[in-house]
C-alpha cells in the first residue's frame, strides 16, 4: 500500500477499497495522511469491555495487561492472526480440561509421529464435539461455533474518506457489519448539485473524429457539432443546467509549450482564459497538468501504426523461386549430358534385349529415360550393362539430393512470403530507415518522442532513432498538422505512423 502511495496511484480520481483484517489504527492513519483520493477500509473489530477492571479477566482466565489494554503499544501492533492463535490455544486448553474433569479422556498411547501403522485416536471425534460445544472469551471476543461451523460473533467496520483535497487527512466510520443484523450504515455519496443555472461557458475544441465533428454548417448560422465528446458535454449541460458556446482553436492544435514559456492550441486558449472549458480527444500529460486541470479520463487509447495494405500478386513462376536461374540451367545441362553418356555407353556396349522386344536404345529414348528417372517416374528402356547401371546409380543419388534441397527451399520460401508486415512494434519501426514515418505536430506523442529523443541521459536509444526520422527538415517532411491529413498521406505511401491520442478527457 505504501508503494502505491509513493508511485502516485492514489490520486483525486482514484477510489481504493481495501479489505484486510490486519490493518491496525496506525496503518489506517498513515494511509489516510499520505493519500489524497478516496479510501475505503473494511477490517475486523473486536469488542472491548468498557469496565477497565474486567478487560484483563475473560471468564475464569486472566490475560496479560500488555495484551488486553487497547492503548498499550504492544497490543496495537499485534496482528489479528496472532490474536486468533492465542484464543485457539485457550479454546483447546479449556476443551482438554473439560474432558479430564468429566473423566471422559481417551488415552493417546496409540498415537506416534514415527510409526506409520499407528492407530487412530479413539477420542478424536469426541474431542471435536467438545470443542464445537465449548467457547471462550478471549482477545478476539466471544469465540464459539455455530451449527454450520462458523463464528457468529464476527464484527466488521467500514471506514472511509470522501472526495476532496482536505478530506484525505481525516477518516470516519461509515458503517458496521455482523452476521445477525448485517450492514448498519450508509455508503451512499452526495450527488452533485445543479448550481450552474444561467451560466454560459465558452468551450474550445479541436476537430477529431469521432469525438468532435461538424454536423451542419448552414450559411449565416453558427456551426453545429456532434460526436462522443459533444454528447458528454450535452449530458453535463443538461444535468448542471449551464449553457455553452463552442468554437475551434485558431491554430487547430491541442497545445504544446513554446520557447518563450507560453502555450499554443487548445491549452493556450485555456491558459490565457479565452475559454472556460476545452473538450476534444485530448491527452493528459504532466506538462499540461501543470497549467490546466483535467477531469477523470473516460476513455483510453494507445499509439497505433497505420500501414498501407500490401497488394497480393499471383506469380505463375513461383515454383521456380527456390533455385536460381543459373542453377536451373545447370540441371537442364546435366540432364542432357547424362542422357548423352547413357546413349554412348549403350552404343559402345549394346545390351542384350529379349526376343521380340521393340525397344531401341536411341538418343531420344536415353534422354527420356534420364529425365524420367530425375522426376522419379522411371523409363521404358531396359539397361542391363554394368557401366550403364553404375552411371544411373550415381545419377539417381544426384537427383535425390537436388529434389530434397528443392523441397526444403520451397517450404522456406512459402513461409517467408506469408509474413506481410515485418514491423510489429515501435522497436521494429525505429530500427529501420527505409520507410519514413511521422506523427501529428505538437501532439502528445510528438512531444513525448521529442523530449525522450533529445535527452542525453535516456537509456533507450529507440527514442533518439525515432526523433531523427520525425525531425527531418525541421519536422516538416514527415509530420502533419492533423490526424486526418496523416490518414490521407498514408494511402500513397508504404508506411506512415500516425498519432492515435489516448487518455481522452475534458479540460
Amino acid at each position: 500500500l505504501f508503494q502505491v502511495v509513493e508511485t502516485n496511484l492514489v490520486a483525486f480520481d482514484c477510489h481504493w477499497i481495501i479489505i484486510n483484517e490486519e490493518i491496525n489504527d496506525v496503518d489506517v492513519q498513515e494511509l489516510v495522511r499520505r493519500s489524497i483520493g478516496r479510501l475505503t477500509i473494511i477490517r475486523q473489530t473486536f469488542p472491548v469491555p468498557q469496565n477497565i477492571s474486567q478487560r484483563c479477566f475473560r471468564g475464569n482466565h486472566k490475560i496479560s495487561s500488555s495484551l488486553c489494554d487497547p492503548k498499550d503499544p504492544f497490543s496495537q501492533s499485534m496482528e489479528i492472526s496472532n490474536l486468533y492463535i492465542y484464543d485457539t490455544v485457550l479454546l483447546l486448553a479449556n476443551a482438554f480440561h473439560k474432558k479430564l474433569e468429566d473423566r471422559k479422556w481417551h488415552s493417546m498411547a496409540s498415537l506416534t509421529c514415527i510409526r506409520k501403522n499407528s492407530k487412530p485416536w479413539q477420542g478424536g471425534r469426541s474431542m471435536l464435539e467438545t470443542i464445537k460445544k465449548g467457547g471462550v472469551n478471549g482477545l478476539t471476543g466471544e469465540l464459539e461455533f455455530a451449527e454450520n461451523g462458523g463464528n457468529p460473533n464476527v464484527h466488521f467496520e467500514i471506514l472511509g474518506t470522501n472526495y476532496g483535497e482536505d478530506l484525505g487527512r481525516g477518516i470516519r466510520k461509515l458503517g458496521c457489519w455482523n452476521p445477525v443484523t448485517g450492514l448498519n450504515g450508509s455508503l451512499t455519496d452526495r450527488k452533485l448539485e445543479n448550481n450552474m443555472r444561467g451560466v454560459v461557458l465558452r468551450v474550445v475544441t479541436v476537430l477529431e473524429e469521432p469525438f468532435v465533428m461538424v454536423s451542419e454548417n448552414v450559411l449565416g448560422k453558427p456551426k453545429k457539432y456532434q460526436g462522443f465528446s459533444i454528447d458528454v458535454l450535452e449530458a453535463l449541460a443538461t444535468y448542471l443546467g449551464f449553457k455553452y458556446e463552442i468554437y475551434v482553436a485558431p491554430d487547430h492544435k491541442y497545445g504544446s509549450p513554446q520557447d518563450d514559456g507560453s502555450w499554443n492550441g487548445l491549452i493556450g486558449e485555456l491558459v490565457f482564459k479565452r475559454a472556460d472549458i476545452g473538450i476534444s480527444a485530448l491527452t493528459i500529460t504532466p506538462d499540461r497538468e501543470n497549467v490546466v486541470d483535467f477531469t477523470t479520463r473516460y476513455m483510453d487509447y494507445s499509439v497505433g501504426v497505420l500501414l498501407r495494405k500490401a497488394e497480393k500478386t499471383v506469380d505463375m513462376f513461383a515454383c521456380l523461386a527456390p533455385f536460381d536461374l543459373s542453377l536451373w540451367a545447370c540441371i537442364a545441362g546435366t540432364v542432357l549430358l547424362v542422357g548423352l553418356l547413357v546413349y554412348l555407353l549403350n552404343w559402345l556396349n549394346p545390351p542384350r534385349l529379349q526376343m521380340g522386344s521393340m525397344t531401341s536404345t536411341t538418343l531420344y529414348n536415353s534422354m527420356w529415360f534420364v529425365y524420367g528417372s530425375f522426376v522419379q517416374q522411371g523409363g521404358e528402356v531396359p539397361y542391363t550393362t554394368l557401366a550403364t547401371r553404375l552411371m544411373m546409380g550415381a545419377w539417381w543419388l544426384f537427383a535425390l539430393i537436388v529434389i530434397s534441397s528443392y523441397t526444403a527451399n520451397l517450404a522456406a520460401f512459402l513461409t517467408i512470403t506469408r509474413i506481410e508486415n515485418s514491423i510489429q512494434s515501435l522497436q521494429d519501426l525505429s530500427r529501420q530507415t527505409d520507410i519514413p514515418y511521422g506523427t501529428v505536430l505538437d501532439s502528445a506523442v510528438y512531444e513525448h518522442v521529442r523530449v525522450k529523443g533529445m535527452n542525453p541521459f535516456e537509456r533507450d536509444s529507440m527514442y533518439s532513432q525515432m526523433w531523427r526520422m520525425i525531425n527531418r527538415n525541421n519536422s516538416s517532411e514527415n509530420n502533419v498538422l492533423e490526424s486526418t491529413a496523416g490518414i490521407q498521406k498514408v494511402l500513397p505511401c508504404s508506411l506512415w505512423r500516425c498519432s492515435v491520442l489516448h487518455h481522452v478527457c475534458l479540460s
